[in-house]
């Protein structure tokens, strides 16, 4: 078997205004959609500097349900972007949850975590200092918080 590509398929409940909220925080550009003759957007697929994101609305009869963060969330989307700070004001500004502010990371990450008008987890960064996992480790024992 061979792996040829990993894609994150997120459900919204508004894939319209995720496909615009992701378009102008991420400078996201839509490829194509699938909408149905009701007007569910069925599949959405944008394009975030050469990697895709899926999208759907809710499809309740087959199970596939939106997030729901007052549960919690079971995965974080990781961005690498330019710009941390960037990119986590602008999504703020655009409607979403700021998490964690953006702050260094004995990984060698800068990053901070929102969550999105949609539920979903975002953790975005970018690298300071190029760091061997050795290193990470050792920082990671002496100071897990850091």
């Amino acid at each position: 078997m061979a792996v040829h590509e990993l894609f994150s398929y997120l459900c919204v409940a508004d894939a319209q205004a995720a496909v615009e909220f992701y378009c102008k925080v991420f400078d996201a550009s839509e490829k194509f959609r699938l909408v149905e003759p009701g007007g569910r957007i069925g599949h959405v697929e944008l394009d975030l500097g050469g990697t895709t994101l899926m999208l759907c609305e809710e499809f309740p009869e087959v199970d596939i349900r939106r997030p729901e963060p007052a549960r919690g969330h079971s995965h974080t989307l990781h961005l690498h972007v330019d710009d941390a700070d960037d990119v986590v004001a602008r999504a703020v500004a655009a409607g979403a949850q700021l998490a964690m502010a953006p702050r260094d990371h004995f990984y060698g990450e800068r990053s901070g975590t929102v969550i999105d008008p949609f539920g979903h987890r975002w953790n975005i960064g970018h690298s300071i200092e190029k760091i061997e996992p050795d290193e990470m480790q050792r920082r990671y024992d002496r100071d897990p918080d850091c």
